[in-house]
Order: structure tokens, then sequence, then C-alpha cells
């Protein structure tokens, strides 16, 4: 990733609540920059193969705010933008 915001031999893991009160812990995958924005891609233990991708923004020392994308075509972007860098590594 562009920019990792962890450390690779200890995961960090978050867990995500959503609309429904489901609740699944997600591995942070890694951050990385698009179009000057920060996005976050997130990988669920649901036993899946989905990649969850935020927008992610620091709010102090080790916090952090996922921002759910609602525009669909940044969405595409950002989706086509993480793919383009996991064929580089």
């Amino acid at each position: 990733m562009a920019k990792d915001k962890y450390n690779e031999e200890e995961a960090d893991i978050i867990t995500l609540e959503f609309d429904d009160g489901a609740e699944v812990e997600c591995e942070i995958m890694g951050v990385f920059d698009y179009e000057g924005k920060e996005y976050i891609a997130l990988i669920p233990d649901d036993g899946s193969d989905d990649v969850y991708i935020y927008g992610y923004k620091e709010v102090g020392d080790d916090e952090f705010e996922l921002v759910d994308i609602e525009d669909d075509d940044e969405f595409e972007k950002v989706v086509a933008e993480f793919d383009k860098i996991m064929d580089e590594e």
C-alpha cells in the first residue's frame, strides 16, 4: 500500500458496527491516497474474500474516523485505484 499505518507483524483489528446492529471484525489492510484524499482498506474476518473501502480521516493520536463513500462515481474510482495498487504489489 502507498502508506501503511500498521505493523505488518501485528495486524490492527477494528470492529465495524452496521446500521442493523451487526458487527464484524476487520483487519486494517492499509491506508492509501487518491486525488488528495485518504482511504482505508479493511479485510473482514468473516471468511469472505471481501474488502471494505472507506474514506479515512485522522482525528487525533492513534484515532481515526471511517467515512462512507456515498458518491458512486468516486467509489468506483477509489476501487480502481485500490485494484491498481494491489496489482503493483
